[in-house]
């Protein structure tokens, strides 16, 4: 099996996690300034120093075979306050950056959200707010006209089910709450809704390329295969995850078994939903017209039937064998025998890519393409005299390309894979201590070193072959 001549080798960024420089030139606040400094582990400033550092970068790109590059752009440089007055250096910036990625040959994939609201919409509900839906879409429709002549490939969201779940279910980013099921399906309903209208947008305006969303997905597994309250649980996460994110974005509408089970969820939080008829026949509008998926992978989860109450506890710190993630009414996550996982408890479970993709497939055969927008390692990597072997990184990138081979191999149309990350970052939860990149950064002195995984990935993207 090879990789399509066209078939792009990315590599994986956003905004707040690489660019640095965050409260500079002009740029606005974003509720991850204040939230950071209270917690006083670890702030994203200088990060990569992409925001100076991108020329580097793009130059490693172009030498490791990297043809495609995920990149975010940050709202508040481009509207300090989310909306209004706009700031002449952030636009100017992100101008420079995409005419640095096409003069080395690397395709800009960017997206216009990356957990990073502008603070003065954020302090006011954030997506929970319908005033912040009209916002984003009018930020999306001046980057679209500011930028038509640079970006071919957009994307409305990254991570729809992150945002929902760690604001207001695991409560690990700002303002979070815990367990609270009726905001977190609300947040995802309207940021689908925003989805939809920016597509529209898009596509109305007759904007040359294309436009798609990204979800984050992990198949769901019951933990006993035969348990009838396993497989409910099982379910009950998949569509708390998954299927309510997949229906809103392949169908634009809910079917009857998502809207049961969310429902169930929703009740036993004593909450409600408002989901109006116009909403969905907006989301109905743009569900025909998205171009494709952007699907960030990582790892599945088994899950058991639980009836206890809620206790989640985030594995921060890469104490492996630490995090517990129990909801009541969905079920608990459990370890599987025979299945390894990383210092941060993430099953390495690459078969299960290959089960996401053939079910989108099946599910909903009107998608267009898929591109696994986020996979990789985070991994403790040693640095030794400029030496950084991450055969680890290597075997597990290895086995997630072998199936996604796999599912071309039978039929589905995925077109690209963006390793994460492109170089080590900021990373929201843990800070520095878990790395991802192909390339080591000495966060000292901002100097690049490429990982045994740079060299291994470039003879990927010039062969075609694993």
């Amino acid at each position: 099996m090879k990789f399509a001549d066209n078939f792009i080798f990315g590599g994986a960024t956003a905004a707040y996690q690489c660019e640095g420089s965050t409260l500079d030139y002009g740029k606005g606040k974003v509720a991850w300034d204040d939230f950071l400094a209270e917690k006083g582990r670890f702030k994203a400033d200088p990060a990569s120093d992409f925001y100076h550092q991108y020329p580097v970068d793009l130059k490693l790109c172009k030498r490791f075979g990297v043809n495609g590059i995920r990149i975010s752009i940050a709202w508040s440089r481009i509207f300090p306050n989310g909306t209004g007055e706009v700031n002449q250096a952030g636009i100017d910036y992100y101008h420079n950056l995409f005419q640095e990625c096409h003069k080395n040959g690397v395709e800009p994939f960017v997206t216009l959200h990356h957990f990073d609201t502008p603070n003065t919409l954020f302090q006011t509900g954030d997506f929970l707010n319908r005033q912040t839906i009209e916002a984003f879409v009018d930020y999306a429709k001046f980057c679209f006209d500011e930028y038509q002549d640079e970006v071919t490939y957009w994307f409305t969201f990254n991570e729809i089910w992150a945002v929902a779940t760690n604001q207001y279910i695991e409560g690990t980013f700002p303002n979070g709450e815990q367990y609270n099921m009726a905001k977190a399906f609300q947040a995802m309903h309207n940021m689908m809704l925003a989805h939809a209208k920016a597509v529209l947008v898009f596509k109305e305006g007759r904007y040359p390329g294309k436009i798609g969303v990204v979800q984050s997905l992990e198949y769901k597994y019951p933990y006993d295969e035969n348990s009838p309250a396993d497989i409910m649980a099982a379910k009950n996460e998949d569509v708390l995850q998954n299927q309510f994110l997949l229906d809103a974005t392949f169908i634009g509408n809910y079917s009857i078994e998502t809207m049961s089970i969310v429902n169930k969820l929703v009740k036993l939080n004593d909450g409600s939903l408002d989901i109006r008829d116009e909403d969905l026949d907006i989301m109905t509008s743009a569900a025909l017209v998205n171009d494709y998926l952007g699907m960030n992978y990582y790892q599945s989860r088994f899950i058991q039937a639980y009836d206890g109450e809620n206790d989640i506890f985030h594995n921060g710190t890469g104490e492996k064998g630490t995090s517990r993630f129990r909801l009541k009414g969905v079920g608990e996550r459990m370890a599987k025998e025979g299945i390894d996982r990383t210092d941060w408890d993430w099953l390495i479970h690459p078969e299960s890519m290959f089960d996401m993709i053939i079910r989108i497939k099946q599910q909903y055969p009107n998608y267009k393409a898929i591109y696994i927008t986020e996979n990789g390692m985070g991994y403790k990597d040693d640095f030794e005299d400029g030496i950084i072997d991450d055969s680890p990184r290597i075997d597990f990138v290895k086995r997630h390309l072998y199936y996604l081979l796999k599912a071309v191999k039978e039929g589905a149309n995925v077109q690209g894979y963006f390793i994460w990350s492109l170089m080590d970052m900021f990373s929201w939860t843990n800070g520095y201590n878990k790395r991802y990149g192909l390339f080591y950064i000495d966060y000292e002195t901002q100097k690049r070193y490429p990982k045994a995984s740079a060299y291994w990935y470039k003879r990927v993207s010039e062969t075609k072959e694993l």
